[in-house]
Formats: C-alpha cells, structure tokens, sequence
C-alpha cells in the first residue's frame, strides 16, 4: 500500500509540474485561452489526452504492483516491468505523457503547445537513452538485455 501511495504521489508531482503547469505557463505566456465552443478538434483533444492517461495509468499501476517500485527515478521498481503496456513498447509511460500534451495542443489548437510537446518527447528520448537504459541494463542485466531484443523502444513491432 505504501508503495502505491508513493507512486500516486511522485506521478501527481510529475503530471502537475510537466503536464499542468508548465503547458498552462505556456498557453497564458502565449495569450491562449479555453476555446469558447468545443468543435470536433476540442473532442479529438480529449479522446487523445485520455488515450494518454490511461497508458500512463497503467504503466503506474503496472510498476506499483508487478515492479514493487514508482515512476520516479529515485524510487524505481525494484523487479523488471515487462507487462501491462512494457509489453509493447519500453517507454509507453512517456508515450501516454506525450500524448496527453498532444491532445492538450490540439484542445487548444496551439502551435506553442505542440512545441513544448516536440521538446518532451525530445527530452524523454535523451534521458531514456543516456540516463534510463544504462541504468536499467545495469540493475537487470541479461534480463533487460533480453527485453531489449523483443520490444522497441517507442514503436511496437
């Protein structure tokens, strides 16, 4: 149970800073606002970003309760995730986070947003290639070597 309040805990953090405040800092630095009517990219918006969340939600509960461990780099799963959405993709945490900022840039049909979108993914891309996988590959050894081999980083096979 600690565990889960731990991940809910560093995920609120990380949603908050990163997906909230940052993009919301943004939207007003830019002089956007809520649209005053929700048309068809308003919904498309919402049907991406709740994609976004529900991969997300899953990566979390899959590293609570397969992995014993949170989101937070500081605090990893302490077994190798390889269900859930790890099935997939190695990275599908970030890929729902990324999609729930695409669907936040096209709610409000901001370029800025979509911007700031492009340098997370970029972001995320480097701190998974040089912080994330030599850690992993370090902590799991032939495990996550194997892993490796059979599911993609970003795009499942």
């Amino acid at each position: 149970m600690f565990v889960l309040i731990r991940a809910i805990t560093y995920a609120t953090l990380f949603i908050g800073l990163f997906l909230v405040f940052v993009p919301a800092r943004l939207l007003s630095g830019v002089g956007i606002a809520p649209p005053e009517v929700v048309g068809i990219p308003q919904v498309g918006g919402m049907i991406i970003g709740a994609m976004g969340a529900v991969v997300a939600l899953g990566c979390i509960l899959a590293f609570v309760l397969v992995g014993r461990g949170t989101p937070a780099p500081f605090d990893p799963p302490r077994r190798l995730v390889i269900r859930g959405p790890y099935r997939y993709v190695r990275n599908p945490m970030y890929i729902g986070a990324g999609l729930a900022l695409a669907g936040a840039s096209l709610y409000y049909q901001s370029f800025a947003l979509l911007g700031y979108t492009s340098v997370f993914f970029v972001a995320m891309h480097l701190f998974v290639v040089f912080y994330e996988e030599p850690a992993l590959k370090q902590k799991f050894g032939a495990e996550y070597a194997a892993y490796c081999q059979t599911v993609r980083r970003w795009w499942p096979r």
